[in-house]
């Protein structure tokens, strides 16, 4: 009996998610908030508990699941209907980098740091800072970046441009602090450091919130004060 009545559970709760899903689904799968990405879990929870909770039956799992895909569907309903409810569930895109300068107070906001902010542009395949004009932080997670006009790709064929050999960006200064594992592999000392910074008239590494080196463009710089 217990065999049986698990079966048909199975194939109940099956049905359901499906049709759950089916309405909702895309929304958790391909633009997954930090909403949607809990209402997901909680909606696998509600019919995996139920399925090994002997005392449950099915009327339990289908009302269940009704009344949780009912209000799944009721938020996305009311998201595309009005914009006020809309932000306050999927949030609004924030601006981490502005005009090239990376906002510090947005980064802590959404509890980011540098390193995060960097990891992310990475994966974007934009590998330095100073490539950014405008970069978002989408509700999702992910980032949409607008790079400055030198910096967009351009087709080296169309021009007959010769290839150029390509650099790797370093981070030698983050947050105020050296990073001097970066410059001592690099061939430099803390005298070349200071130089560098002396041209754009910063005199303390503490002052810096950013310092990045790139061989064909050499050091760029932004400091705590903008």
């Amino acid at each position: 009996m217990k065999i049986m009545y698990l079966t048909i559970e199975l194939i109940v709760g099956f049905f359901f998610l499906f049709i759950i899903v089916k309405f909702v689904g895309k929304k958790i799968i391909n633009q997954i908030t930090p909403f949607t990405f809990i209402a997901a879990i909680v909606l696998g929870e509600l019919l995996g508990n139920a399925l090994y909770d002997h005392k449950i039956g099915v009327f339990y799992i289908v009302y269940s699941m009704t009344i949780w895909g009912g209000l799944l569907f009721s938020v996305e309903y009311l998201s595309q209907k009005c914009l006020t409810f809309r932000g306050v569930v999927e949030g609004k895109p924030s601006a981490l980098i502005k005009n090239g300068i990376v906002d510090r107070e947005a980064l802590r906001k959404n509890r980011m740091n540098i390193n995060q902010l960097q990891s992310l542009l990475r994966q974007s395949e934009t590998f330095s800072i100073r490539e950014v004009a405008y970069c978002y932080l989408e509700a999702n997670g992910s980032i949409s970046i607008l790079k400055k006009s030198k910096y967009q790709k351009t087709t080296q064929e169309d021009f007959n441009i010769p290839s150029k050999v390509v650099s790797v960006p370093v981070t030698l200064i983050r947050d105020g602090e050296v990073l001097w594992d970066e410059i001592i592999d690099m061939g430099f000392n803390e005298s070349w450091l200071k130089s560098q910074l002396n041209t754009q008239n910063i005199i303390d590494y503490k002052d810096v919130f950013i310092a990045e080196w790139l061989q064909e463009d050499g050091l760029f710089v932004q400091p705590f004060k903008n």
